[in-house]
Parts: C-alpha cells; structure tokens; sequence
C-alpha cells in the first residue's frame, strides 16, 4: 500500500508489505536509487517469512521531494532521521533497518542517533567510517573515472536519462552474477518515467555528513548483520568485513562473486539470514 508522509515541507513517497503487527522491516535504498530497487519479489519473500516491509524514496528520487541539482536543501543527517518520520508515520515503534550502500550509512547514523527505534540492522554493500578508515580502497579505477565529473552533468530529456542511467548501472553493477539486461534497461525506463525530476538524485552526490557520527562504529550496540559481495568494485568487502569487527554484535556473510547489488541469486540467502536476527 503506498504512502505519502508528509513533515515540514517534505514529502516522501513508502510503500508497504504485509501486515503490520509483525516485525517491521524498513528499506533504506542507496544512492540516486529509487524505491523500485527494492524488488517487490524480494519484499514478498520477507513478507512471507513474516515481516512487515516498508520501502520508500529518499529525496531527490521517485515521488519524493525533490530540489534543484547541486543545491540539496539537506544533510545526510537530515536524510537518516526521515526514516523516523517514516516510523512515525507508520506507528512502527522499533525496526530492523535494512541499508544498501549509501543506506547503509544512513542506517548506522539512526542506530547512533535513535538507537531506541532500531531493532537491528542489516548494513549492505556499506562503507567503514570508523578508525583506519582512510586507509581503505573505494571505487575500482573505472567507476572512479565515471563519478569524476557525476554532479556535474544533467542529461536532458527521456531518452538521455534512461541511457546515462543504463550506463551507470553497467559501471556499478560489475561482478560474477548475470542479468537480463532487456529487463534492467526497462526497469530504468519505468524509474525515469516515475520521476518527478530524475535529475535531482544527482544531489545525492553533494549531500554532506555535518558531524563525526559515523567515526565510532564501535558505539552501535544493536545486533547487526554485515553482507559484502567479494568483488564489489564501489565499496570494496573489506569496508564490510572492518564493520563485522568493530560493531560488537556483528556476524559477517559475504557472497561470493557479488558486486555492488542485490542479485535475485542472493535473495534466499539475504532472507534467511535477515530473519536470523528476530531468534
């Protein structure tokens, strides 16, 4: 069932699954994605191993509120505690937070900040902030060189959208596992369409952390589930694997030849580890 939450001047756009008096599952999306990332099989796949699923887009994606390109009226900060007027909105008391890459960092900025509303969290593809992290490898050399000049450009029209998006996704998407890519290039068609403005999840590139909350992983004190890809070309696995040794109830699963996704290859493990923090 869809859902608009509204706060302030922000609208954000959910979508929920399954019913609500089970434990509920929040989907954090990464960067310049969508809600429709979060495959509706993989959200009935947890509706039937009985949670209850919510998705939604984050700013400057889908139909939530968008704002002029370079210009983000928000911090990351400001995006973490959305989920919260997400929970609210919802009546949800306590979640398991699911975070993909850039929200995986979201996630862990809740479980700081709002530890009394996080059940646990399950941080995939997500990056270390914490001591040593400096020294970590990001981006292989070709997605380096693609996001360069990411902010800087806007494609104009449909058509240009869709492709520069494809093209994105064929950079970020590099690892052992096969895809349909008639199917992928139609599911980035339907996400253009679905847009308020595409362009504006560019902003995500120019979005700032304001304060050093995310340099002590060592502080989050809810059970958490660390997934890593091994050749994961955006966050390397070693991000993951630094996470499972510093969040103190932790446990690492990697997945062997994935990159940089969620891979239908992967869901039945994905489920069935997520559903191994409600023991």
């Amino acid at each position: 069932m869809e859902k608009i939450v509204q706060f302030d001047d922000v609208n954000l756009m959910t979508e929920s699954f399954g019913d609500p008096n089970n434990p509920c599952l929040l989907l954090i999306m990464g960067s310049a994605s969508s809600l429709l990332w979060w495959d509706e099989r993989l959200c009935q796949m947890f509706v039937d191993k009985g949670f209850y699923v919510i998705r939604y887009d984050n700013r400057d994606t889908g139909l939530s509120s968008c704002y002029p390109v370079g210009q983000p009226a928000y911090d990351f900060e400001t995006m973490s505690d959305d989920a919260i007027e997400i929970l609210n909105a919802y009546k949800v008391d306590k979640a398991i937070l699911f975070g993909m890459s850039m929200g995986a960092m979201l996630a862990q900025m809740i479980a700081h900040s709002h530890p009394e509303r996080v059940e646990a969290l399950v941080l995939y593809a997500g990056m270390y902030f914490g001591e040593g992290a400096d020294a970590l490898p990001v981006f292989s050399d070709e997605v380096k060189a693609f996001f360069e000049h990411y902010g800087d450009y806007q494609p104009e029209g449909h058509q240009a959208q869709v492709d520069y998006a494809f093209k994105q996704w064929q950079v970020t998407h590099q690892s052992e596992r096969t895809y349909d890519l008639e199917q992928i290039y139609r599911m980035i068609q339907k996400d253009v369409e679905r847009a308020i403005d595409y362009n504006a999840k560019l902003n995500h590139a120019f979005a700032q952390v304001s304060t050093d909350i995310l340099s002590k992983p060592e502080r989050i004190q809810v059970p958490s589930l660390i997934i890593h890809g091994t050749v994961d070309s955006v966050i390397p696995m070693v991000h993951g694997e630094y996470l499972a040794k510093t969040i103190p109830d932790s446990r690492f699963v990697q997945l062997i030849g994935a990159g940089h996704e969620i891979h239908p290859d992967d869901y039945d493990v994905i489920v069935q580890e997520t559903l191994r923090l409600l023991d």
